[in-house]
């Protein structure tokens, strides 16, 4: 079977920022607003009153402490509070492909690789800005890249799930080399009036380079894959075609991301340590002998437990590097920047587990040795 390995990674990074304390302010204008536009309803009962935030409070939810936005003008406007995008003609380049190619570029000149040497194109991420034409197939023409493209979603999992379809190409002989990019524009598809969640996510893009082993020196061999999936509304956003079709308000709340929170800590969890374990044992390995594990970055105490059922104690940052209070949650991209980020100290040989895990419920982990 053709040796596959992940031979670079890629990441775009936003310009514009927003603190906890820039976010907190503007959301407690908006809540200060509503509350007294809704006085009398809020008196007589009718409404609840909405609450107040706090940096504080953000931080000990989730371990975040900013996030970078394509555009924080339109999210910090108390009036608005969500990003303020110029719309683009058909044929001007997608915001979505424009942040998908930078990372893709990126990824490229880290491998010494042009578009001549890719074969196909996988847009993976957890929103896509349109039907079609597909992201993936836009990507690849702006990059020149010959052969075939699609997209796929499996919401925070996309990226893992990516990997796998990417070196099955790879390994069928379908492709040589394979461009897997994560482009998440995760501040449109948030509700930044919502307390429970306002403060989760953040734009980025990132991108992986998968091939065939004997095209180069160096490079990730990729030991194995593994995904799983068992359905649950605990996380879900119903924005789709059929809506206009239902006569329902295209801005109701279902219509952007909503989450139980608490469902998902005690369910995600314990499943995402079960699938890394077993994942490991089916490749005569151990938690113990994971030099690093670059996990989804979704919140701070969810990677903390998982790291301590899999090692049987706290794991140190260098063993599970942690990304989110820089970047927030961003979707499919959060455990390809931490790897991204933080692998460059690894020595031969020495073995790391991707994994991200999300709506669906859908968990992919990777498992790669250092060549």
């Amino acid at each position: 079977m053709t040796d596959v390995v992940i031979r670079a990674t890629g990441l775009f990074t936003p310009s514009q920022s927003i603190s906890n304390e820039e976010l907190v302010a503007a959301f407690n204008t908006y809540v200060a607003k509503y509350n007294a536009a809704h006085a009398a309803e809020i008196a007589a009962g009718e409404l609840t009153a909405l609450t107040e935030s706090s940096a504080e409070f953000i931080e000990k939810a989730s371990g975040i402490k900013q996030r970078f936005v394509l555009d924080k003008s339109g999210v910090l406007d108390p009036t608005r509070m969500y990003p303020r995008f110029a719309p683009r003609p058909d044929d001007a380049l997608s915001l979505e492909a424009e942040i998908g190619v930078a990372a893709a570029r990126d990824a490229l000149a880290r491998a010494g690789r042009d578009a001549a040497d890719v074969d196909a194109v996988i847009c993976a991420a957890s929103n896509m800005q349109r039907p079609y034409p597909a992201m993936a197939v836009e990507i690849q023409h702006a990059l020149g890249i010959k052969g075939f493209a699609f997209d796929m979603n499996v919401a925070c999992s996309s990226a893992t799930f990516g990997i796998e379809q990417a070196a099955n190409a790879v390994r069928s002989g379908s492709a040589r080399s394979v461009l897997v990019v994560n482009p998440e524009i995760c501040s449109a598809h948030l509700e930044w009036r919502d307390r429970d969640c306002h403060f989760i996510f953040g734009d980025v893009a990132t991108a992986i380079l998968v091939e065939r082993a004997d095209m180069g020196e160096g490079g990730w061999a990729i030991l194995g894959t593994k995904l799983a999936t068992s359905f649950s509304n605990n996380i879900r956003n119903n924005a789709g075609f059929l809506n206009r079709c239902e006569d329902t308000d295209p801005d109701a709340r279902d219509k952007l991301f909503r989450q139980e929170g608490r469902k998902v800590f005690k369910e995600v969890c314990p499943m995402a340590a079960e699938h890394i374990s077993t994942h490991l044992s089916a490749l005569g390995r151990a938690p113990a002998g994971i030099r690093r594990f670059w996990l989804h970055q979704a919140n701070l105490s969810m990677n903390q437990l998982i790291a301590r059922r899999l090692l049987e104690r706290d794991a140190t940052f260098d063993e599970a590097p942690v990304i989110l209070d820089q970047y927030a949650n961003t979707a499919s991209a959060g455990s390809i920047i931490a790897f991204h980020l933080h692998h460059e100290d690894l020595a031969q040989g020495d073995l790391g587990v991707i994994c991200s895990f999300g709506a669906g419920y859908s968990i992919g982990s990777v498992v790669i040795q250092r060549r």
